[in-house]
């Protein structure tokens, strides 16, 4: 089953106080800088938005316990791509579990060399789940002058899964009359990365959904760098994401 997303009015206007929501604020300012920058009624805002998720969201330690801040980082990622689509909720989502470690395909921590996965969105038997590792999700946030972050990553996916297949093209967030600018401009980025003439991550080079959420982490992590290295690639990820 393929994930979609629905619109859910609720009622923005009645806002609580972060203390109420269970809500750690000093946490979220020292580790999160996108909500750091935000204007303080944004602050509310996304402050609601991670009640929000973490109310309809299972989060679930696998071999790890999961940390007050573990919550709200994952929260966090899952806002930020859709903090301005106020309609937009991950109503298909429901759990993430946390590992520890990265983790191969049999979902193990410990014992392998080939443990590699950071994150992945759930299929099959896992279906409706997001898996991430606790390590690569911390990292992620505590590392502001890199151009990555893991679990923005895998939430990317989510919405590019939206419109029932995962491609790099999210049709649900990219009005029809950029569609065909955004995959020229993907298939120039990526070949670009492929003659190693980019700054973006080479893993975008594996496919066009790989290349959508190195992308995206690339714009949430460091728009002002993007804008300057690539204007067009910002210019266009910032329709898609409608950042003010």
């Amino acid at each position: 089953m393929f994930a979609f997303y629905f619109f859910l009015n609720l009622n923005k206007s009645k806002t609580i106080k972060a203390e109420n929501l269970g809500i750690d604020s000093s946490l979220l300012i020292t580790n999160v800088l996108f909500y750091a920058e935000l204007k303080e009624d944004e602050k509310k805002q996304f402050e609601n938005d991670l009640h929000y998720f973490l109310e309809h969201t299972r989060i679930s330690g696998v071999d790890t316990a999961v940390e007050p801040l573990d919550k709200l980082l994952i929260a966090s990622a899952a806002v930020i791509p859709i903090f301005y689509f106020k309609q937009w909720k991950y109503h298909n989502l429901q759990e993430v579990l946390l590992y520890s470690d990265a983790i191969n395909m049999n979902f193990e921590t410990k014992g392998s060399a080939d443990r590699n996965i950071l994150g992945m969105v759930g299929t099959g038997a896992l279906e409706g789940s997001l898996l991430l590792s606790k390590h690569a999700l911390r990292q992620g946030f505590s590392n502001v002058a890199d151009k990555h972050n893991t679990a923005i990553h895998e939430f990317i996916h989510l919405l590019d899964k939206s419109d029932g297949d995962t491609d790099g093209i999210p049709e649900n967030l990219l009005d029809k009359q950029y569609v065909l600018p955004w995959l020229n401009l993907m298939h120039e980025q990526m070949q670009q990365i492929a003659a190693g003439k980019s700054d973006i991550d080479a893993y975008g080079y594996t496919n066009k959904a790989e290349f959508f959420a190195v992308a995206a982490e690339y714009f949430f992590e460091q728009p002002a760098l993007l804008q300057e290295r690539h204007p067009q690639l910002y210019d266009i990820l910032k329709e898609i994401f409608d950042k003010p």
